[in-house]
């Protein structure tokens, strides 16, 4: 029988094989105060508890998020710290703007392009530490995200490691009990914090506990199921290197 005791084993027993591996130090994440990174966090530290660091990365963010993302610091014990990006975001952003014609930017497009830029900003921050202390990044993503293509590609995607790759959301938040993450972590709606009151499952058109369904082969409403499958079809780029052209 698989146990939790069992999948957080060898889960953290493969963290350090690969971080021997790449002859780093440690571990590093982005901590948001969802329950993803929460789990990653408990991990890293249980892997290496002097080499782990989590960075929290603000940028206009909800404050109930980053008052979790303390939380879940003093959940596990780990080393952290915290860059806001706000102002760095904002600058960036309009400086790219302001290089086109106003008129150029669709509505719809330019929310997007804001929240991948802050996914991006993010992750360049994490590679940024990483390189300072030797250490690889952790991406914090689930099986139903990698599924249906659901995180920005060179953002939260562009990770050295992936541990939850394998577990749907539903197992996330059993690791989660398991772990001892705040329960208000756990809880709470998920959200990439990529726009002021942006929810992942409202901008998914459909819920995790849909997706997680239908990776267990559990029959779901054809309308789930055609929005799934889109999503996975369309996002395929995502999970592979990017094509290349060989001469023959």
């Amino acid at each position: 029988m698989i146990t939790l005791e069992k999948i957080v084993n060898e889960t953290v027993d493969w963290l350090k094989e690969r971080v021997n591996a790449a002859r780093a130090k440690g571990l590093i994440v982005g901590l948001s105060g969802g329950l993803d990174s929460a789990v990653v966090a408990h991990l890293i530290k249980r892997a290496f508890p002097q080499n782990s660091l989590a960075v929290i990365m603000p940028i206009q963010s909800n404050p109930v998020d980053i008052k979790h993302a303390y939380k879940v610091v003093t959940s596990c014990n780990i080393p952290h710290i915290e860059v806001d990006l706000t102002e760095t975001h904002r600058m960036m952003f309009e400086t790219i703007k302001s290089a086109t014609i106003v008129e150029e930017w669709n509505e719809t497009n330019e929310r997007s392009a804001d929240a991948n830029l802050r996914a991006r900003l993010r992750m360049s921050t994490l590679y940024t530490l990483a390189t300072n202390y030797n250490y690889l990044v952790v991406g914090t993503d689930n099986a139903a995200e990698w599924f249906t293509g659901y995180f920005t590609k060179y953002g939260d995607g562009g990770v050295d490691l992936q541990p939850i790759i394998d577990l749907t959301k539903r197992e996330v938040a059993d690791m989660a009990r398991y772990l001892g993450v705040p329960s208000e972590v756990i809880e709470k709606k998920p959200s990439a914090d990529l726009w002021v009151g942006q929810t992942d499952e409202e901008e998914m058109g459909t819920s995790y506990e849909m997706i997680d369904n239908y990776l267990d082969g559990i029959e779901i409403p054809k309308k789930d199921r055609e929005i799934i499958e889109s999503m996975h079809k369309r996002t395929e780029h995502k999970r592979q290197l990017p094509p290349q052209f060989r001469f023959k």
